[in-house]
């Protein structure tokens, strides 16, 4: 791609993202099933709008996946690395030879020579780290114990693409004893690398290997830090965005000139770059980048599909494709109960990782070059690795709605409801962070509440503290009228999760409507829903610590503490009035940005003033003033 070309070919792969992305979001697909649908969109089996120059592009956006464990390994800082250890050499090992045995023993059964099944175990044992995290990432599922050994179960995979395209050349099938077609039209030989290029003995290759992971880690204790000062000092955000990149590009070259991983070595500089002072100046500067050229590889992923071989042998592919799940799911969901993990965290693991990967298209083309493979065998395993990674974000939706409501909280479901022997006026359903100073506070001002928790282990935590709480879901009929629901006056709803607490309100609404409801929300838009269900008092998750923050700015600032208070009060006050009044017109977009703009005018305005009043002559602290605030308490709203 020259002059003119690249221009076009950018402007369609970017206008692709720009249309399709949103429309994924909005239909609740995500943004990699969108970049994946406009790939596909955009390939030469359907408007053809983009064709031959697909793998160059695909080699370009694979730096992104580069940059994403560049970032990756900032996150971590090299305590966290070691203590996940067990995970990455245990469950990660143990993922990767598992897979590879199980899919080669397949290849050998269909008859494939032993190199290429296991050249094919080996290669279809990677999953897709780039679909992978940036899924798990969306939805907020990155710190789970699921998505933790996820990630741990790739970094995995990425080291062990070393030793694989090492292995590679010793498996080449010499000769024509590959069945089934003819070897690479290089004969065999493979690419070498700059050092393979010097003909160095085994021992000085190895040295230089060292010496370059060494350059790595020393360089960025040692250099990287006065390197970055004295970039920084120049006080130009291009100069250190241009540092930025330059670090990640040059680890990634000299990784490559040694036949390592650019992805493995630019992980590493992250975490030896995890405790510096630039840090969130690094993160900054290469996300964006690191966004749109992940964005144009799983555009070039859609867009490298061959529907015509797949039109041509659509059942082989289809075994592959659908093989490829299976094993997986069960050598994953297999490992994550050896490993102990909780049902619904084994699921998400499970669902996460059963794809093939970005590798895959490395390790093939090198398996072809080295002669292992034939491009009869290679073109299949392409396409059904390239399916898979579309499938992700579908597979991960159906674990979200189907499978998790199903089977995610057997384990739980196992143990027996409590026998409830206590009562209450007041009944809270969850003993989370938010619920749990609730109850505090009201056991500190005599009151007792009953206590409901659908987590065992929390249960027994609790309990160990030497707080009451009854194991039970609270979303049970018969549980809310064992703990007093008919007789109770009011129920606090501290559960997490927007569809478990809607579940709780109807159920209330439906049995026992005398409650009063007080209901934490996650954000607007979830107490937009909960206000419209009849929810009495709905209390949005950090709008008082915000609060808080700010009233401790105003106070730094100089404002009397009496005035931010009273301020901080009257705030809160027009802030749950607007949001009772948005939720009537929420669902209508120009009804509800509308409203939105007046109330924010409304209430700035109504601040300002009476922080000029209480300038003039304040009474924030006259009797009168006081029984007038507290008269427009949550019952106004």
């Amino acid at each position: 791609m020259h002059g003119e070309s690249l221009f076009i070919q950018a402007l369609l792969y970017l206008a692709a993202a720009a249309i399709a992305v949103p429309l994924a979001k909005r239909l609740g697909l995500g943004s990699v099933l969108g970049y994946l649908g406009a790939g596909i969109l955009i390939g030469p089996y359907v408007l053809g709008l983009v064709g031959s120059e697909g793998e160059d592009v695909m080699h370009f956006a694979e730096f992104g996946v580069v940059m994403m464990l560049f970032l990756v390994g900032l996150e971590l800082q090299p305590r966290r690395l070691w203590e996940m250890r067990v995970p990455v050499l245990g469950l990660g090992g143990a993922q990767v030879v598992l897979s590879a045995v199980v899919i080669a023993g397949i290849g050998l059964i269909v008859g494939l020579p032993w190199q290429t099944a296991l050249a094919i175990g080996l290669t279809l044992a990677l999953s897709s780290t780039a679909i992978v995290l940036q899924t798990l990432r969306e939805k907020g599922l990155m710190k789970t114990e699921g998505g933790q050994s996820s990630f741990a179960v790739l970094l995995m995979q990425d080291i062990a693409v070393i030793p694989m395209l090492a292995l590679f050349p010793l498996l080449a099938v010499r000769d024509g004893a590959l069945h089934g077609g003819n070897v690479a039209a290089d004969g065999g030989s493979h690419s070498e690398t700059w050092l393979q290029s010097l003909a160095l003995p085994g021992w000085a290759e190895a040295l230089a290997v060292l010496g370059a992971i060494a350059i790595v880690i020393v360089g960025g204790q040692v250099l990287a830090r006065p390197f970055f000062r004295f970039v920084a000092s120049s006080r130009m955000r291009e100069a250190f965005t241009a540092a930025a990149l330059m670090l990640v590009i040059g680890i990634a070259v000299l990784m490559t000139k040694v036949g390592l991983s650019p992805a493995l070595g630019t992980f590493v500089a992250g975490v030896v770059l995890a405790n510096s002072e630039y840090r969130h100046e690094l993160e900054s500067d290469i996300d964006p980048f690191k966004g749109l050229l992940l964005g144009v590889f799983f555009i070039a992923v859609g867009a490298s599909i061959d529907f015509a071989l797949i039109a041509a042998e659509p059942i082989n592919i289809a075994l592959i494709v659908v093989g490829l799940i299976a094993v997986k799911m069960l050598v994953l969901f297999l490992l994550g109960r050896v490993f102990g993990m909780k049902l619904d965290q084994n699921l998400l693991f499970t669902f996460a990782l059963a794809q093939g990967g970005e590798f895959a298209f490395v390790l093939v083309s090198f398996a072809l070059q080295a002669g292992v493979m034939t491009i009869e065998v290679a073109a299949p395993i392409i396409a059904a690795t390239a399916i898979s990674m579309a499938l992700t974000p579908i597979l991960m939706i159906i674990n979200e709605r189907l499978v998790q409501p199903r089977f995610g909280t057997c384990e739980a479901d196992n143990r027996a409801a409590d026998q409830i022997d206590h009562q209450s006026a007041v009944i809270v359903a969850g003993f989370g962070d938010f619920g749990g100073t609730v109850v505090r506070f009201l056991r500190a001002n005599g009151v007792r509440p009953t206590v409901l928790e659908n987590n065992s282990e929390h249960i027994d935590f609790l309990r160990r503290l030497g707080l009451k709480a009854y194991y039970g879901d609270a979303r049970r009929s018969e549980l809310l009228h064992a703990a007093g629901a008919a007789e109770a006056r009011m129920l606090v709803i501290a559960v997490g999760g927007e569809g478990r607490t809607m579940e709780l309100v109807e159920l209330a609404r439906k049995h026992f409507p005398h409650l009063k409801i007080f209901a934490r929300a996650d954000g607007w838009f979830e107490a937009f829903d909960l206000v419209k269900a009849g929810v009495d008092y709905v209390y949005r998750e950090n709008a008082d610590t915000a609060l808080r923050a700010g009233s401790d700015l105003l106070c730094v600032l100089g404002l009397r503490g009496h005035q931010v208070h009273r301020a901080a009060k009257k705030f809160l006050q027009g802030d749950e009035r607007t949001m009772r009044v948005l939720a009537e017109s929420w669902g209508d977009d120009q009804a509800y940005f509308s409203a939105a703009r007046q109330r924010i005018d409304n209430l700035e305005q109504v601040m300002l003033a009476d922080l000029s009043e209480d300038q003039q002559g304040d009474s924030g602290w006259d009797a009168e003033s006081i029984r007038e605030d507290f008269a427009d308490g949550y019952h106004e709203r």
